[in-house]
C-alpha cells in the first residue's frame, strides 16, 4: 500500500479504481476500513468514473500520530498537505464520516474551489455540544444469542453505537470497525488531538456558501453526534440534501445500507451533472 510523507508523518492510504478522484476521510478512533467498507460495495457496481482515495488519519490505522498535532487545526494542516501531495492542483470530491465530516467542512472552508461535491455521513457538527443535543442510546433490534456469543470488548463496542444489534450488522461492524482498535493510539487521541477539537476558525459561512452538490446523512437514533446540530449549518450549503433516517445510529451506512447507496447514487448524479 502507498505511503505519503507529510510533515515527517508517513500517511498510509489506498487507491481504488480510476477516474475523477474522491477523497474519503474516516472518523475518530477508526481507520480507512470504515470508509472502504461502506463505499466499495457501492462502487464495485458503478461505471469506472471515480477513483477513491482512502487515508488513515494520524494516530489511527497505519498512520502514526505526532505530538505537534494538538487539535483539529493542526490535523487539517496534515490533511491539506496530503491532498496537495497526492492530488496536486486537482479538483476532487470529498466524503467525510463523523469527525472526518468535521474535517471535510474545514477543507471546504479552505479550498472550496477545488471540491466538486461534498458528502457528510453522520458528521460531527459541534464538538462542544455533540452529546448534549444527541438522542439517548436506543436499541430497536436485538439478538440476545448473538450478544451473548461476543466477548465483553466486542459487546461493549458494538452495543455502544448499534441501533440494530443482530448478526448482519455485527458482521459489518466486526469487519469495518473492530480491526482499527488494535492499532489505535489512544494516548495521541486523548492528550494531543483531543486538546483542541473545535476549529479555531469559522467553517460554515453563510456569507461564502458552498455552491456545489452536498449530501448530509444523519441517523435519527445517532447517540454519538445526533442530527439536530447538523441542521444548524445547513444554510452554508445551499445545494445540500439533508436526510434523517430512522432505524439508524452512528453506523448508518450499515444499518440502512440500501437507502445509503440510493442516496449516494443520487448525490453522484447531481455532481456528474455539474462537472459535465
Amino acid at each position: 500500500m502507498p505511503t505519503c510523507v507529510v510533515k515527517d508523518i508517513p500517511i498510509h492510504y489506498e487507491i481504488h479504481g480510476t477516474g475523477r478522484p474522491l477523497l474519503a476521510i474516516h472518523g475518530w478512533g477508526v481507520d480507512h476500513r470504515l470508509m472502504t467498507g461502506c463505499l466499495e460495495p457501492f462502487f464495485k457496481d458503478q461505471p469506472a468514473t471515480w477513483q477513491r482515495i482512502y487515508l488513515d488519519l494520524p494516530g489511527m490505522g497505519q498512520t502514526p500520530g505526532a505530538r505537534w498535532i494538538d487539535g483539529s487545526d493542526a490535523m487539517l494542516e496534515v490533511v491539506s498537505a496530503f491532498i496537495d501531495a497526492v492530488l496536486p492542483g486537482q479538483r476532487f470530491l470529498l466524503a467525510g464520516e463523523s469527525y472526518g465530516g468535521y474535517l471535510a467542512r474545514g477543507l471546504v472552508a479552505r479550498m472550496a474551489e477545488r471540491i466538486d461535491g461534498l458528502f457528510l455521513l453522520c458528521p460531527l457538527a459541534h464538538p462542544d455540544t455533540r452529546l448534549d443535543n444527541a438522542p439517548p442510546q436506543t436499541v430497536l433490534e436485538r439478538d440476545p444469542a448473538l450478544l451473548a456469543s461476543l466477548s465483553e470488548a466486542e459487546r461493549g463496542a458494538f452495543g455502544f453505537v448499534a441501533v440494530r444489534q443482530t448478526g448482519e450488522y455485527w458482521a459489518r461492524f466486526r469487519d469495518n470497525v473492530m480491526p482499527a482498535f488494535a492499532t489505535l493510539d489512544q494516548d495521541f487521541l486523548a492528550n494531543c488531538l483531543g486538546r483542541r477539537v473545535p476549529f479555531g476558525f469559522a467553517i460554515d459561512r453563510t456569507d461564502a456558501a458552498y455552491p456545489r452538490p452536498v449530501l448530509i446523512l444523519t441517523g435519527r437514533q445517532d447517540n454519538m453526534v445526533g442530527y439536530k446540530d447538523q441542521w444548524q449549518f445547513l444554510e452554508a450549503y445551499p445545494r445540500a440534501s439533508f436526510v434523517v433516517l430512522d432505524k439508524a445510529g452512528h453506523a448508518l451506512e450499515s444499518e440502512q445500507a440500501g437507502l445509503f447507496r440510493a442516496l449516494l447514487a443520487e448525490w453522484l448524479e447531481r455532481v456528474e451533472a455539474e462537472v459535465r
